[in-house]
């Protein structure tokens, strides 16, 4: 029987603890059947960085839970700190850069529309042969990390 209701659905502090601090990438994801929202439990190891882009679809909020980092806009930087709140809303360029001993953070937003069937981007000239391994095959980001599992942003298992 399906149970419904407010739950708890994770320990992020037991998560966290659990990865290692130079794990980088997607450490949990919100999977329950109905939900309205994604929710990722993510890490950048230290000095490591999302590299800046736009979301043009979704608002995001995150939550910093260990570590430290910048967030970079267009109007400047901000230092981050655990229990940090960032509100990025949708059409904001914004990066994201880990501190000395990396950043965990919680990143939530409205749940992705479907994607639809449509020819895949070309690869740049240049790029590296493994990128495509790092492209998720849910929303199309990049992952920052050459051994992330998940996507950053959809919390999606990536291509091993």
């Amino acid at each position: 029987m399906e149970q419904h209701g407010a739950r708890v659905v994770a320990d992020l502090g037991r998560e966290l603890a659990a990865a290692s601090s130079q794990t980088g990438g997607a450490l949990w994801r919100l999977a329950e059947s109905g939900r309205g929202l994604d929710a990722n439990l993510l890490r950048l190891p230290p000095g490591r960085a999302i590299d800046e882009h736009t979301d043009l679809v979704l608002d995001v909020l995150l939550v910093v839970l260990e570590g430290s980092g910048e967030l970079r806009t267009e109007s400047g930087s901000q230092d981050l700190r655990p229990v940090s709140a960032l509100w990025l809303p949708k059409g904001s360029r914004r990066a994201l850069v880990a501190g000395a001993d990396g950043m965990g953070y919680l990143s939530v937003h409205q749940r992705r529309p479907g994607l639809t069937i449509g020819t895949p981007p070309r690869p740049e000239a240049g790029e590296e042969a493994g990128l495509l391994a790092r492209v998720c095959p849910e929303c199309g980001r990049l992952a920052p990390e050459r051994a992330a599992r998940f996507c950053w942003s959809c919390g999606s298992a990536l291509e091993a």
